[in-house]
């Protein structure tokens, strides 16, 4: 099978059953969002793929999340800044994910914005309340979705291979 083929097969029943997962009552329960899981996804194939962009994903995504609870949690001892105190430690939160870079394992610093903004897209849901209460299912979603991605490459490799050795046997 062709490679754009294979993935497109892969991603498309993939991408079901990640949205179905997501819909179950536990999950929902506990928080998680498929979007931040189809982010991760996206991180994966961004940072490269294989292991290594799973490992991405995950890291640089989970690091920007827990910096992101670190700012918001902060805002409430900025408040001495009025209107500035949320921009403030925004602007703080970022700068540390930019010096993180500097880890090679945080390197991935679109990744780590996504993660910071997830955890402030979480607390505006209803049901987290706070920052701490939205790590949790930041960082589980972040690995399921990094998990999702990195399934889906090699099920479009193993695919796409055995379309390509099924054609040298046959020429052959």
């Amino acid at each position: 099978m062709p490679k754009l083929a294979a993935l497109t097969l892969t991603i498309f029943v993939l991408a079901i059953i990640d949205t179905w997962l997501f819909g179950l009552a536990p999950m929902a329960a506990l928080h998680l969002q498929v979007w931040m899981s189809f982010i991760a996804w996206g991180v994966h194939f961004m940072a490269g793929g294989k292991t290594s962009g799973a490992k991405a994903a995950v890291l640089s995504m989970s690091f920007g999340a827990v910096v992101g609870m670190c700012a918001a949690l902060s805002i409430g001892s900025l408040g001495f800044l009025g209107s500035l105190a949320a921009p403030v430690a925004v602007g703080v939160g970022a700068a540390v994910i930019v010096l993180g870079s500097k880890v090679p394992t945080l390197e991935a610093i679109p990744a780590g914005f996504y993660g910071f903004a997830a955890i402030f897209a979480l607390i505006g849901l209803k049901g987290v309340d706070s920052p701490t209460a939205a790590i949790g299912p930041t960082i589980i979603s972040i690995i399921i979705g990094a998990a999702f991605g990195y399934v889906s490459e090699v099920v479009t490799d193993t695919l796409s291979k055995k379309s390509s050795e099924l054609a040298e046997a046959t020429a052959s």
